[in-house]
């Protein structure tokens, strides 16, 4: 055990010391796993995790507040008297036989540090910090940290087979550093190799979670371009070509759509495959149907009908996205978005002057679809043109053959 410079409980927040102090007034309490090694590399997360010698039912007494969130693997979720804080506490514990390669069947609650880290995935992550600020480091997480290399502690290949979410955190973690990729050891390397089926094993939501923090990191790119090489993104996209020659954002759906930008089928059946495959909520979802199928358009900056029709149409998170899901594929999208800024407010707002009773009354029409396509018609008259008097929009039927034209050709407000 020693002293780290980068690593001193004198960083963490007041409530957290509060948190602390209150376990160790009955037992034991270690700082572990990533809020040591984010502090390592300069990164303030926020997230501190606590074991500690206390049975989860002694926790529980001690915070009253708190949320028994697996009791069976020891752990509660800590809430202090005002429940601003939140941090998870895990009894100190070796874990049993793992029989479905995420879970182990049984584990057994101990008092010795080392042994719980032991059992930690890999050495950046299987480290301790106890109350005097000594640092536990007995599988060279530091050292790791310092060669910009990722390990497993003990056997790679055991410990993937034990939980294959292994193979996808392994992906995140070699991405952490700012501009600087780690890189995984050999074993490392052949145990994600021999096992990529196993990410079967994994649900969904979690694929889904551990994706998301990988596409919208600092090395996205470097780490998708990895998971490819070993084979990763082909058994969580089968079936899907996946192009990589895109630019991500910041955004995760936008950088979804992107990456699966070469499938041959509409937005439709795009968004349902990828719900299925990684289970993104119905909002995300159709987004993903909106980018596929309207993300090779850009309003013309010469057609102030088109931009008009284009601000009203869509969300402000439908245009963010847009734009972004263009400059993804490498579309300047600079003058538009600018023009769009510039352009002065419609005099009378998005909402529709003349409604169905005003149509009735001036055509005589019926509640039917013909009424319905009509004030559709106008209403996107109404937009493009910034009209801000019903009679100058009512003027408008005097331009088209309401009574004997086909309806399903007036278009309504949409864009494209």
């Amino acid at each position: 055990m020693r002293c780290h410079p980068e690593v001193s409980q004198t960083y963490l927040d007041n409530e957290t010391k509060q948190i602390i102090g209150k376990i160790r007034e009955r037992g034991r309490a270690w700082i572990v796993g990533g809020w040591i090694r984010d502090q390592v590399l300069g990164i303030n997360t926020g997230d501190v995790d606590i074991a500690t010698n206390l049975l989860p039912k002694e926790v529980l007494e001690i915070f009253p507040h708190s949320i028994m969130v697996g009791e069976k693997f020891g752990t509660v979720k800590v809430r202090n008297s005002s429940k601003s804080k939140e941090i998870e506490v895990t009894t100190l514990r070796s874990d049993g036989i793992y029989v479905d390669g995420r879970r182990p069947e049984n584990v057994k609650f101990g008092v010795d540090i080392e042994e719980d880290i032991s059992r930690r995935d890999f050495t950046i992550n299987a480290m301790a910090l106890d109350e005097h600020d000594n640092l536990i480091d007995k599988f060279g997480g530091i050292s790791d940290l310092d060669n910009n290399i990722l390990r497993c502690v003990g056997n790679a290949d055991e410990r993937i087979k034990e939980d294959s979410l292994r193979i996808m955190r392994a992906f995140r973690f070699i991405g952490l550093k700012k501009n600087q990729m780690m890189a995984f050891d050999s074993e490392l390397k052949n145990g994600i190799i021999n096992n990529v089926g196993m990410i079967n094993n994994v649900s969904k939501e979690r694929i889904n979670q551990e994706l998301k923090k990988i596409m919208i990191s600092n090395n996205s790119m470097e780490i998708l371009e990895k998971m490819n090489e070993l084979g990763v993104l082909e058994r969580i996209f089968d079936n899907i070509e996946i192009d990589l020659g895109v630019i991500l954002s910041d955004d995760y759906i936008v950088n979804l759509a992107l990456i699966c930008k070469k499938y041959k089928s509409d937005g439709v059946a795009l968004s349902k495959y990828i719900q299925n495959k990684l289970k993104i909520s119905n909002r995300e979802k159709e987004m993903i149907r909106f980018l596929h199928d309207n993300g090779i358009e850009i309003p013309d900056i010469t057609d102030i009908y088109e931009i008009r029709r284009f601000r009203a149409s869509l969300s402000e998170e439908q245009k963010d996205s847009l734009f972004r899901y263009l400059q993804g594929l490498k579309i300047n999208t600079y003058e538009v978005e600018r023009l769009i800024d510039n352009l002065e407010p419609l005099k009378v707002g998005n909402n529709p002057l003349v409604n169905g009773d005003i149509l009735i009354q001036t055509t005589g029409l019926k509640p039917d679809i013909r009424l319905g396509k009509l004030k559709g018609w106008l209403h996107r008259k109404q937009i493009e043109m910034d009209l801000g008097d019903i009679q100058d929009v009512l003027e408008l039927l005097n331009e088209i053959d309401w009574q004997n034209s086909d309806p399903e050709e007036w278009s309504a407000l949409s864009w494209p």
